[in-house]
């Protein structure tokens, strides 16, 4: 069920509800109203006959054909009864249409006045006082005007109500369909947004009702869509030609060695050469991979206490050793009453870190790279300082970004991988990098960690 029809029923029905009580309570007013003028025209016309009867000492036929006279000819098949204080009947005018019980005489006493229906007639029973005896008398007709009109209200009500609730339901569907068109619109311009068309944006509207803000939201959710797809697009391509690079290479080099009669010299070189750019090709691969595990959340993280000092102890090891002609001073707080510890995947924040320095002892001129260590009551900063070429302010920002280098990083061997992955390594860990670089100042990464 469309929320077109849910709408047009929902309102449908309250209206109708509505309508069904109004027209309730007319008809029973309305019933009402005709009950009472009724019994006051019954009343009236047992008054006319008590007049007539008041202060005689008994009743002639003379005197009966006289109330025959007076009788109220607007009561249909009226019949008046009188009794006396013995309950007997002493007056009867009109057909026989009543049935008077001693329970009824009784209840006229009691009361003074009792009214009642039988049937389809009205009753009105009451007392009235001669000076010698209280009498009964006792009023019946059929209101068969006022009933008439009754019946007539009844069906007004019936069928006008039929004709409102129709209305209703046509005006109801009218302006529900008015009210969704907006979202009839967006979903006819989502219909038309493609892999190909995200740059496509949905009219906004009047920029304040909710469909305007749903609008809002979906284009900021098209604004990320094509910016990751951007991204994908130029991962692709990076990606592509990085790895096409060391292949290219070792596979000149394996044909060049296949041509050539070389020493045995020149041919342990040559492997040594390949061997390298397949190191390259593994690594960038294993990059690749832990990058594309982070952004489906794909890693098995388990996480543990790290004690982050010695964590760089083992990094700036390994590295000396692969690279033993840099220098990597290491500066660790002396605040001993905090342990330098935090909760982390040791795995990652080690290549995290790794990439940190190993790309500080690559842009500097000295193969050097300075590390802060502080340790606060909350968080763990770590500062890598190298003296290296300035990133331009405008890419500071974007030096995240996978395969984003420096536009004067281009002589220096990378992929623009190492970066994005440390990112992300850290924001798994909740911490935050940020990057600090100026002329003849040199570039510092700041990488903060929480504790907890």
């Amino acid at each position: 069920m469309t929320i077109r029809t849910r709408l047009t029923l929902l309102f449908s029905s309250i209206v109708s509800t509505l309508l069904l009580i109004f027209c309730i309570v007319i008809y029973l007013e309305s019933e009402y109203n005709r009950q009472h003028e009724f019994t006051i025209s019954l009343r009236e016309q047992a008054m006319t006959s008590a007049g007539i009867l008041f202060g005689k000492e008994e009743i002639s036929p003379d005197l009966l054909k006289l109330l025959d006279k007076n009788q109220m000819t607007v009561l249909t098949q009226e019949e008046i009864v009188v009794y006396n204080s013995k309950n007997e009947n002493i007056y009867e005018s009109g057909t026989d249409y009543l049935t008077i019980n001693l329970g009824i005489l009784s209840q006229i006493r009691q009361k003074r006045e009792f009214s009642f229906q039988q049937k389809d007639r009205e009753v009105l029973g009451l007392i009235f006082n001669n000076g010698k005896e209280e009498l009964i008398i006792i009023v019946s007709a059929m209101d068969k005007y006022g009933l008439s009109k009754q019946q007539n209200l009844g069906l007004m009500l019936i069928f006008g109500g039929l004709l409102m609730v129709l209305i209703v339901c046509l005006t109801g569907w009218f302006f529900a369909g008015k009210s969704l068109k907006p979202i009839n619109n967006v979903i006819r311009s989502i219909d038309g947004i493609g892999a190909s068309q995200l740059n496509l944006r949905l009219d906004e509207g009047n920029q304040t009702d909710e469909i305007a803000q749903l609008a809002q939201r979906f284009n900021k959710m098209l604004n990320r869509l094509e910016k990751a797809f951007k991204l994908q697009r130029a991962f692709v391509a990076h990606a592509s030609h990085e790895l096409r690079t060391p292949l290219t290479a070792i596979t000149g080099q394996i044909q060049v060695s296949l041509l050539a009669n070389d020493s045995p010299r020149e041919l342990k070189l040559m492997i040594q050469s390949i061997l390298e750019d397949v190191q390259q090709l593994n690594r960038l691969t294993n990059n690749l991979l832990d990058m594309t595990a982070l952004d489906s959340d794909d890693t098995k993280t388990i996480f543990s206490l790290v004690n982050v000092a010695e964590l760089l102890c083992q990094v700036r090891e390994g590295l000396l050793k692969k690279y033993p002609q840099c220098q990597i001073i290491l500066e660790l707080d002396e605040n001993l009453d905090l342990l330098p510890e935090v909760i982390a995947h040791e795995g990652l924040l080690s290549t995290a870190i790794l990439n940190l320095v190993e790309n500080g002892v690559k842009f500097s001129p000295k193969n050097q790279v300075k590390i802060k260590f502080r340790i606060y009551a909350k968080e763990l900063i770590l500062t890598f300082y190298n003296e290296g070429i300035a990133i331009p302010e405008h890419e500071q920002s974007q030096i995240f970004e996978p395969f984003r280098r420096g536009s004067n990083s281009r002589n220096t061997k990378g992929y623009g991988i190492g970066l994005s992955l440390t990112q992300k390594i850290i924001n798994l860990h909740h911490g935050t990098i940020s990057v600090q670089s100026s002329e003849n100042q040199g570039t510092t990464f700041i990488l903060k960690l929480p504790k907890n």
